[in-house]
């Protein structure tokens, strides 16, 4: 554990921790499987325990990662993101998030581009649909950077105030903070799914009465 912790001290010292934030964020919103928030998070614990690197230079950072990403994602939906949503199996994850994102950006656009940066495999889906639909370029610029900035402030936040309540103990708040993160990510999900689950059981009704 000590080794580990020495590990990560030595990394975050270095000036390029935030450059290599910037990258992990920005991977993170195309690519869902880097652990870009799991990163902020990280190096917000260590800015509370020893001061460096800079919270304020993470969330920055993690914003511009993020805002940077997104809209990859999103030029990748106006080049064939279509086609490539379209071609997803049915009943898959992938899928199923799609259709949502689609639904989600017909009824409420900018506002739901805001919220699914905390919904696990929402946020891709959504940037990818809005450039495949065409989403108006400045408006996908502002919901997103309020999106990205609020997300950063968030994860920052979460491993800065983890790292002052494990002031001792690191890599505690390290986990704590990562954890806490997965419980409200998935905690959203679980709402999102009772949502829809309602849903489909109030069209099931309504269509037997027919």
């Amino acid at each position: 554990m000590d080794a580990l912790l020495d590990l990560l001290r030595g990394t975050v010292t270095s000036p390029w921790v935030y450059l290599l934030i910037f990258g992990l964020t920005a991977v993170d919103a195309f690519f869902p499987a880097v652990p870009g928030e799991a990163a902020v998070i990280t190096a917000g614990v260590l800015a509370a325990s020893d001061g460096h690197p800079s919270l304020t230079l993470v969330i920055l950072s993690a914003a511009v990662g993020a805002l940077v990403g997104d809209h990859v994602s999103y030029a990748i939906g106006r080049g064939g993101g279509a086609g490539r949503l379209a071609r997803l199996p049915d009943g898959s994850r992938r899928r199923a998030s799609s259709e949502w994102a689609r639904r989600a950006v017909d009824r409420r656009g900018g506002i739901i581009l805001t919220t699914s940066r905390y919904v696990p495999g929402g946020r891709t889906a959504v940037t990818l649909t809005m450039g495949a639909v065409r989403y108006p370029r400045r408006a996908f610029l502002l919901y997103d950077s309020i999106g990205a900035v609020t997300w950063a402030l968030y994860c920052g936040l979460l491993g800065y105030f983890g790292g002052l309540a494990f002031e001792r103990d690191p890599v505690k708040g390290v986990l704590v903070g990562v954890g806490v993160s997965l419980v409200i990510t998935f905690g959203l999900e679980g709402i999102r799914w009772l949502r829809r689950r309602a849903h489909r059981e109030a069209r099931r009704r309504a269509g037997s009465r027919h």
